[in-house]
């Protein structure tokens, strides 16, 4: 590992200032990517402002949402009894997303920052826009079976990693953002960027900006939801597809439905127009036959990882036929 300097902040204003002042500092939570990025030199911050005593931490119930403090760790959020009632699609989506011993550590704000998994991303010998912008793209006529096959550009074709991101944003979740100048409010649907031609620029923040907290609407308690996500093995591992999904359903017809996917895109893709297809529409599987088909719509297969886009819709079939059951 190459020398940094390291600070531990005292407040959030601190944090923030300490950060914007210097380009090449970053934030430390938990770890548990940034310290692998840094090891293959991926990664290489001239200072690492620690963040982890910072009174970000917990879960409050404001209204009809869970306000959470960025510095809360998947296990906690996922342990929480309002999330196991009111948001299982949540609590599946983490408890699937690492091991135990990682859950205890990864903080929330760390998980949706959390980089891709992309093997071109990190081998620093091979070419990568994201990493290096302009050096080109390794993955496009690569080896690219778990690569993206939505929100794609000839630039870059690594897919998101976070499933947490997935459930979050099927449910319409919003990050709370502290820069240098105050304090605005994100809806994740605005805060990942599709990689266009600037791969490297992942979301929404400035450089300095720090999540400190999450916002995430209750589903009504006769919501049914859920979280499916299929690998090449059953322990951790990253997802080929995933789906995060919710529905209300009352009098033989769909009065609310949430849907997004992972797996599969560029960044958690969320699919109003599949949603707008199952509002009001009855349980059926025709229907949501049709909602898999316009998720997937616009899909772009690359040399390996066709079979995603049939695997995707077959996933969003299954998690939709799965809560009609339930319902």
């Amino acid at each position: 590992m190459r020398s940094f300097a390291y600070v531990r902040a005292a407040t959030v204003d601190d944090a923030v200032a300490e950060v914007t002042a210097d380009p090449d500092a970053a934030y430390l939570a938990g770890g548990t990517t940034q310290v692998d990025l840094m090891k293959d030199e991926v990664f290489r911050p001239g200072r690492l402002v620690d963040i982890t005593r910072l009174p970000l931490r917990g879960v409050d119930r404001e209204g009809d949402a869970l306000v959470v403090g960025s510095l809360t760790t998947m296990e906690e959020l996922a342990a929480h009894e309002v999330v196991a009632d009111r948001l299982p699609l949540v609590r599946e989506a983490l408890l699937s997303g690492a091991s135990p011993q990682l859950r205890h550590m990864a903080t929330m704000g760390g998980n949706l920052l959390q980089r891709t998994r992309c093997r071109y991303f990190r081998d620093p010998s091979v070419a990568c826009n994201k990493r290096e912008p302009g050096t080109g793209c390794g993955a496009v006529g690569g080896f690219n079976r778990m690569h993206a096959v939505l929100g794609t550009s000839p630039q870059c074709i690594a897919t998101h990693a976070s499933d947490a991101a997935v459930a979050l944003l099927a449910l319409g979740a919003s990050v709370r953002v502290r820069g240098t100048d105050g304090e605005r409010v994100v809806p994740l649907t605005e805060f990942y960027r599709l990689p266009g031609s600037t791969p490297h620029v992942e979301n929404a923040l400035r450089h300095g900006e720090l999540i400190t907290h999450l916002e995430i609407p209750l589903l009504p308690r006769e919501a049914r939801s859920g979280y499916l996500k299929v690998r090449d093995r059953a322990s951790y591992e990253f997802a080929l597809a995933s789906v995060a999904a919710a529905l209300v359903i009352d009098g033989g017809r769909i009065r609310a439905a949430h849907l997004a996917l992972g797996g599969v895109g560029t960044v958690p893709w969320r699919v109003p127009r599949a949603e707008e297809l199952l509002r009001d529409a009855p349980p059926e599987r025709d229907v949501f036959t049709a909602a898999a088909e316009a998720a997937l719509s616009g899909a772009v297969a690359q040399s390996g990882n066709g079979f995603k886009i049939e695997l995707g819709g077959r996933a969003v079939v299954r998690m939709l036929s799965t809560l009609a059951e339930e319902a």
